[in-house]
């Protein structure tokens, strides 16, 4: 078995690794490239191999860095399965098709105000794109064996993380392979701890905050504290956020906050459709999530849904205090984006910035403390206050990795982590070895690995 990092090496987005096992080809995730525009421009390389010789693709989660490079893959002459649990499944088809559609209204935005610098500003993929890709999708349950190539299983477990997320155990001629995905944090309010995997031979481990711990303060103080005091001012709150699992998150806690009266009965709006059809899920897969049917159902209204482009722009018209939250979580594109335009420049409002913000897009700007952020080929001042928030995160941080780790009865035979920013990946390569004695090395963009031949390197070094 060989694996070639395709993604997510180096950084934390693009998450794609390529299995070849016996001239059979899986690809396990099949993520976008977002941030940096280096990233962004590999999700326009062609792909490795032709397509006629990828025979199935394993998915671990349905956000856009695990997903959103499939329709590329479909429009371009893949046909197989693409496996995932069923509530990846669910979301993928919501995911997929926004994304295909936001990224034709960008383009055509782009044209018809002439700010891009191609001409004609073309999407990666069309929402038609994501609707035939969509035809493939093949729903595990997890706990469920199966076989996706002659010789070759997969076994899904809960990741935590999201509503569907999973760890990808492979197994082919007596090997095993974990992938961790993204791993949840074990007391998130919303979702499960992520399951123990008690042995591999091989481990792909994330490490998006392999260098940090999340704060220890309560998330529900400090959106307190937030929401108040931009309400006393007579300001807007705009919280820029994930439409899968952060929005959910945000609408749980603004749900305790205002049934305790922790904060006023000010409106809460949901301006994104996407993120309205997601949290609708959340009522269908109560066995994925840790809500009672009334804490579910008071999280699904706790706002209003916001679903014409006429009334989110009427949102830009409000002049008393409200909460507003709107994909996309690192402010490169959709609703949030025109928010930014007309909210960012007025002192009065607050943008509430959750969670981790990759390199290179607006959010990682904005809490850098940037003056200006540019939006639509002009440049927009951020006068109002930014404040950063941790507290939020769906990740485990580098202490609940390396507890996840110690599950292990015994260690792999080689970890590598991957789906970090450079500091993070090696901080959590060297406290794996520092502190659980495993081998362990971080892959770099491109990497190929013959898991046979590197087996028996390590057996001869013994």
């Amino acid at each position: 078995m060989r694996i070639a990092f395709l993604g997510a090496a180096g950084t934390v987005t693009g998450s794609k690794y390529l299995l070849e096992h016996h001239d059979q080809h899986v690809l396990i995730d099949c993520g976008l490239f977002q941030g940096y525009k280096q990233l962004r421009l590999h999700n326009r390389d062609p792909f490795p191999l032709p397509l006629g010789g990828l025979d199935a693709i394993v998915l671990t989660h349905a956000h856009l860095d695990h997903s959103g490079y499939l329709p590329v893959l479909v429009r371009n002459g893949y046909r197989g399965p693409v496996y995932a649990t069923p509530a990846t499944c669910e979301l993928v088809k919501i995911l997929l098709l926004d994304s295909g559609r936001l990224q034709e209204e960008e383009a055509e935005f782009a044209n018809r105000h002439g700010f891009s610098k191609h001409n004609p500003a073309l999407p990666l993929y069309t929402e038609q794109d994501a609707a035939q890709a969509l035809r493939l999708l093949w729903p595990v349950e997890l706990h469920h064996k199966a076989q996706i190539v002659p010789g070759m299983t997969i076994e899904l477990r809960c990741a935590g993380h999201i509503l569907g997320a999973a760890t990808v155990t492979v197994v082919a001629d007596g090997q095993s392979l974990v992938f961790s995905g993204d791993l949840g944090r074990p007391d998130d309010p919303l979702m499960l701890a992520p399951e123990t995997i008690e042995q591999a031979d091989f481990l792909l481990v994330e490490s998006t905050y392999g260098d940090r711990k999340h704060p220890a303060e309560s998330p529900h103080q400090q959106l307190a504290e937030v929401i108040n005091r931009t309400a006393l001012r007579r300001g807007i709150t705009l919280v820029p956020s994930f439409a899968v699992g952060r929005a959910q998150l945000l609408m749980y806690h603004l749900y305790q906050l205002k049934r305790t009266k922790a904060i006023p009965d000010l409106p809460v709006y949901l301006n994104s459709p996407m993120a309205t059809d997601v949290t609708g899920l959340y009522q269908r897969f109560r066995s994925e999530h840790k809500l009672s049917a009334q804490d579910c159902d008071g999280m699904c209204h706790v706002a209003q849904f916001v679903q014409t482009v006429h009334d989110s722009r009427e949102l830009d018209q409000l002049r008393t205090p409200a909460v507003i939250i709107a994909a996309s979580g690192m402010a490169t594109g959709g609703r949030v984006v025109h928010h930014l335009k007309a909210l960012a420049p007025n002192p009065l409002n607050t943008l509430l910035m959750p969670g981790f913000q990759a390199g290179g897009t607006r959010g990682a700007q904005i809490v850098a403390g940037a003056p200006s952020v540019r939006i639509h080929g002009r440049d927009v001042p951020i006068n109002a206050e930014v404040v950063p928030m941790q507290t939020l995160s769906a990740h485990a941080d580098a202490d609940e990795i390396v507890q996840w780790l110690r599950g292990f009865k015994r260690p792999p035979k080689h970890t590598f982590v991957v789906h970090g920013e450079p500091n993070a990946s090696d901080t959590l390569r060297r406290r794996i070895s520092l502190e659980l004695g495993w081998s362990v090395s971080v892959p770099e963009y491109r990497d190929s690995v013959d898991l046979a031949r590197f087996d028996f390197d390590m057996d001869r070094q013994r």
